[in-house]
């Protein structure tokens, strides 16, 4: 796994998802569309704090987090398509990017796990 490939997916998805919170404002949707915002752009956030922790353990916090945040955008994700929020292929866009993201934090996370066990 390559940390720029998953910094730039987590960035990109980051603005897909300020894309999709104006237009779920516009609709008059605030309640579900305060919550993926935040979420969906701490995922972000957390892959590029990881780069400048204190220590391994801290790296695999902070990607744990992210990927809590990247479970639970998944959550609003599957509400707002079970609402008719968002279509078919907006759902499947950003849910199959947000998988790719969750496959990538597993990933770094058992390989960073597995380098701490070794030291």
């Amino acid at each position: 796994m390559s940390e720029s490939k998953l910094k730039q997916l987590s960035l990109d998805f980051s603005v897909q998802i300020i894309n999709l919170v104006k237009e779920l404002k516009d609709m008059h949707e605030t309640t579900i569309s305060n919550q993926i915002g935040r979420s969906g752009t701490s995922i972000g956030a957390n892959i590029y704090e990881a780069n400048y922790a204190q220590g391994t353990k801290d790296f695999i916090s902070k990607l744990e987090i992210a990927l809590k945040e990247a479970s639970e955008t998944g959550y609003w994700l599957d509400l707002l398509f079970k609402t008719n929020y968002i279509d078919d292929v907006t759902y499947r866009s950003l849910s199959d990017q947000c998988t790719a993201i969750r496959v990538m934090l597993i990933s770094s996370c058992k390989t960073a796990k597995n380098n701490l066990q070794t030291d």
